[in-house]
């Protein structure tokens, strides 16, 4: 069963149209990487999934149940825009928030007790918020979101302001979370992340989702044949044995190693390419480049915008 089914999903403010005919299927246990560029759509697709705003028409199912004010209580939101109460002790808005959540007050100070522990934050209980670095305080609100254990974790720029050892930290409780069940949808522009956590994702832009799936078969939907070659030889015959049945993309020469990038035309293989530059060269390495998912979302965009043009 998959955690969320979107489909036909639209919503307008006025004339402005936020998201148009958007279907979108999110697997159960995985992580889900939601990008776009700013205004593209993926707020608002995140605040009907929270039940915020409703949709204009569509159909969104959670868990194969249509998505009702029941399912809140298994949604775990961290917004972008964090938001916590300045003038309260952080244990007491953590304990308050818990509550919310439907956690009994026992069992949310053991789970707080056990956070912050593994957080290393105990002395600050009785602190204000207002007292919080930047950094501290967007670490109260991620135990304050996955609290209660949600089945679907939404994170937006989780890692934002946070410094690396921070940023690690909350990667890894994500990702462990993640190993015991939790569905988690990552909103991000730092396409690096979704590269190296993400199962699946959505691109988003002006209002429309223009790629999806599972980042495997994305990657492969953009190979170009290209391969990044070094050798040693005469980078003229080189060049000559390549001819014109295979492209030199790119290349750099020094007196030893030679590095080409080369690209392969349909209906030829890599033998065929090996078997061409063998005779004239001796090949010390031979690596694919597979486009970056920053590149593929780039390209993506750019094609999209200017059919739209």
């Amino acid at each position: 069963m998959d955690a969320i089914v979107a489909e036909h999903i639209n919503k307008s403010y006025g004339s402005y149209q936020a998201l148009t005919d958007v279907n979108m299927v999110i697997p159960q246990g995985k992580v889900f990487g939601l990008l776009g560029p700013n205004g593209a759509g993926k707020t608002t697709f995140i605040r009907i999934l929270n039940q915020i705003i409703e949709p204009d028409s569509g159909v969104l199912k959670f868990y194969g149940e249509s998505i009702d004010r029941k399912h809140v209580a298994n949604i775990g939101y961290l917004p972008e825009e964090r938001g916590l109460y300045k003038k309260m002790k952080v244990g007491e808005q953590c304990l308050y928030l818990a509550q919310l959540k439907g956690l009994k007050e026992k069992e949310a100070l053991a789970e707080l007790k056990m956070w912050f522990e593994k957080f290393e934050i105990q002395e600050w209980w009785n602190k204000k918020v207002e007292d919080l670095s930047k950094g501290m305080a967007q670490k109260i609100q991620f135990i304050t979101t996955v609290l209660h254990k949600p089945q679907l974790l939404i994170l937006d720029e989780p890692f934002s302001g946070f410094d690396p050892i921070n940023a690690e930290l909350i990667q890894n409780e994500m990702l462990r979370l993640n190993r015991e069940g939790t569905t988690i949808v990552l909103s991000t522009h730092d396409v690096g992340s979704v590269e190296s956590l993400c199962d699946n994702i959505a691109l988003i832009n002006r209002s429309q989702v223009i790629l999806n799936g599972s980042v495997a078969d994305i990657r492969n939907q953009f190979r170009s044949k290209s391969y990044e070659i070094h050798f040693k030889g005469t980078f003229l015959e080189f060049t000559i044995a390549l001819d014109h049945r295979f492209e030199l993309v790119e290349n750099s020469t020094s007196d030893e190693v030679h590095q080409a990038l080369v690209k392969i035309p349909e209906g030829r293989t890599l033998n065929d390419l090996l078997g061409t530059i063998l005779p004239v060269s001796e090949i010390v390495s031979v690596q694919e480049r597979i486009p970056s998912m920053h590149d593929i979302f780039v390209q993506t965009v750019q094609s999209f915008n200017n059919q739209q043009a």
